[in-house]
């Protein structure tokens, strides 16, 4: 198939089938596509507007070129979002990540340096002292040792590289915006996505159930976060058996107060890393308290099927109050 037929399917608005779809990201992760077509192609999707099933093409393509790990353990989470909000808000994800791992599941987070604020998963790994996880089998190490390894995005997608200068010239969110939290080179058995717009959640939702995932869920604030928050409701898709549904969040149902938005943002990048320390040491302002145990609630209702939301976030205001291990030490 080639190429010159996917891109005329796109210049009339036509979908891509499956394997035109497949056929035309494997040419593009693997440098057979001149900077035109690799251009043409990222721009045609856009206008016409993904598809889950030519999501999933570009995720099965990417994993083909990914440096993969392959984990031991049975139950892994990964919460990474997508950004793009453009919020600057508190690193919500990363800290969730870290109170799971301390209350004892097996976190493999996968992650970046900041896209849609000052302090990016990497930021606050770095800043923390903990180590970041080049080799698959440094992974599997990281894991045993401590519950956490941290997959610096880079260092597992060296494919990606070939294509950052199409990017960088094109200078507008493509396709690529969306796929970071989908390749994962660990395959989490378990996810907890936040995404920037709220039609990208049935649309994401739709690309983790055809991936055969056992439980996760995709969520968006109204308030704009990519993630659960305290200002008030929020749209989430449930993934399970491949099927998903959406439903709506409020965190007035758990009890919590609203907050207002300004609450959660800190567009400095020392001042969110102070705040990271004083959350993960069972302190921080209430609002970003209640903002992690939120996002933590849902993640701890993913891994434990008998577990309600409500319950999860009651078991994780106790864990946020409380701190992990590792922050109460260093505060």
């Amino acid at each position: 198939m080639s190429i010159q037929s996917a891109l005329e399917n796109l210049s009339v608005r036509r979908d891509l089938d499956a394997q035109v779809a497949q056929d035309s990201f494997e040419r593009l992760f693997t440098g057979q596509l001149s900077p035109a077509q690799s251009g043409a192609l990222l721009l045609g999707l856009r206008s016409k507007g993904e598809t889950a099933q030519e999501i999933r093409a570009a995720v099965q393509a990417a994993l083909k070129q990914a440096r993969v790990v392959h984990c031991n353990e049975q139950k892994t989470i990964d919460t990474c979002g997508t950004g793009g909000d453009g919020k600057k808000s508190f690193n919500c994800s990363t800290a969730v990540a870290l109170f799971l791992a301390d209350m004892g599941y097996n976190v493999v987070k996968h992650g970046n340096r900041a896209v849609s604020g000052n302090c990016g998963s990497a930021d606050v790994i770095e800043s923390l002292g903990l180590p970041f996880s080049e080799k698959p089998d440094e992974v599997v190490t990281h894991l045993q040792a401590s519950r956490f390894a941290f997959l610096f995005a880079p260092h597992f997608h060296p494919a990606f590289a070939s294509i950052a200068g199409i990017r960088k010239e094109l200078g507008i969110p493509t396709l690529f915006n969306l796929l970071g939290p989908l390749l994962n080179p660990a395959r989490p058995s378990h996810q907890l996505l936040g995404v920037g717009k709220a039609s990208l959640v049935p649309l994401i939702a739709d690309v983790l159930a055809m991936s055969g995932i056992k439980r996760a869920a995709v969520v968006h604030s109204h308030s704009g976060f990519d993630e659960l928050t305290p200002c008030g409701p929020a749209d989430v898709a449930l993934i399970e058996e491949q099927q998903s549904r959406l439903t709506l969040l409020d965190p007035r149902d758990f009890g919590l107060p609203v907050s207002a938005e300004s609450e959660l943002i800190f567009p400095d990048r020392d001042e969110a890393l102070r705040v990271m320390r004083a959350v993960l040491a069972g302190r921080g302002p209430e609002a970003v308290q209640n903002m992690v145990a939120l996002n933590l609630g849902l993640a701890l209702h993913l891994l434990e099927n008998d577990l309600t939301i409500r319950d999860g976030v009651n078991l994780a205001m106790n864990a946020v109050r409380r701190g992990t291990a590792g922050g109460r030490s260093d505060a």
